[in-house]
């Protein structure tokens, strides 16, 4: 479901990634403050790859490879650096990567743990690809993510529509468990506005994030849920816009020069979009 979505976005991704230029420009400004020269980058999630074609900009003759599990993705990525260009784009899952142990000196990604099934195994997959000394850079989503259409929507009917997001500190404690050290995270919080619902919906679609919790509703939603919604989200207007919060986790964590292998057999796992049943 979350492939064809994200496959769909591909052409769209661009032109309604406001909040998605934002952050990487903070990210890019995080990495000023980090002494290290990679030669191997690997943008895991890459979408149509903003990230990528600035990472090649900063790190003159590194070989940045750009992942992504949306064919389309990286179709769209290759054709907008060029066709003479060295082809660097992997469509594969974050959490199997195609490539050797030990072997990037720096994984970055943006706004895309989240949308993993196993955000854990993500982060193994992270520690297992880098050398000893190697950085992770990643942004995710918190919690307080889309609060106004998640509280609006409990006022229409008892069932989750809009994923759930993990705490900061869950997410510092996955990275020990992991096997990186020296973890820091901050929350940096967005608001976007929007004229009307119409215009904050189409850009979630357009970004290719569908609800993703287990014990979302199934089947089309009717004109008076909809209206409901619209009134709901409504009484929020301010100078007249309608809010949308992002809580944005900041995050980043070396692997150990020595370091032994990550846990595999966690009782507590990352879920980014828990189970739940409805009210």
């Amino acid at each position: 479901m979350l492939r064809r979505a994200c496959g769909r976005a591909a052409r769209q991704y661009e032109a309604g990634a406001v909040l998605q230029k934002a952050v990487l420009a903070h990210c890019l400004e995080r990495l000023d403050l980090v002494r290290l020269t990679p030669q191997v980058i690997v943008d895991l999630g890459s979408g149509p790859g903003l990230a990528g074609r600035a990472l090649r900009k900063r790190y003159r003759g590194a070989r940045v490879f750009s992942v992504d599990f949306a064919l389309d993705m990286v179709r769209h990525a290759q054709r907008r650096r060029g066709w003479w260009k060295r082809r660097d784009g992997i469509c594969a899952d974050a959490q199997a990567l195609p490539l050797a142990d030990a072997s990037v000196d720096l994984v970055f990604s943006n706004l895309c743990l989240y949308l993993c099934e196993a955000p854990g195994a993500v982060l193994r997959e992270a520690w297992r690809v880098l050398r000893p000394g190697g950085l992770f850079m990643f942004t995710s989503l918190g919690p307080d993510t889309l609060g106004e259409l998640r509280a609006a929507w409990q006022g229409v009917d008892a069932y989750p529509h809009v994923m759930e997001f993990v705490d900061m500190h869950d997410v510092g404690d996955a990275l020990g468990r992991a096997g990186f050290e020296n973890p820091v995270l901050d929350v940096e919080r967005f608001c976007l506005t929007y004229p009307d619902l119409d215009g904050l919906l189409a850009d979630l679609r357009r970004g290719g994030v569908p609800n993703l919790t287990a014990a979302r509703r199934r089947g089309l939603t009717g004109r008076r849920d909809w209206a409901a919604l619209r009134a709901a989200y409504e009484s929020r207007r301010v100078d007249g816009r309608l809010p949308a919060t992002a809580e944005v986790v900041h995050a980043h964590a070396w692997k150990p020069l020595a370091s032994t292998p990550p846990r595999t057999d966690d009782a507590r796992p990352l879920l980014f979009h828990p189970p739940r049943t409805s009210r």
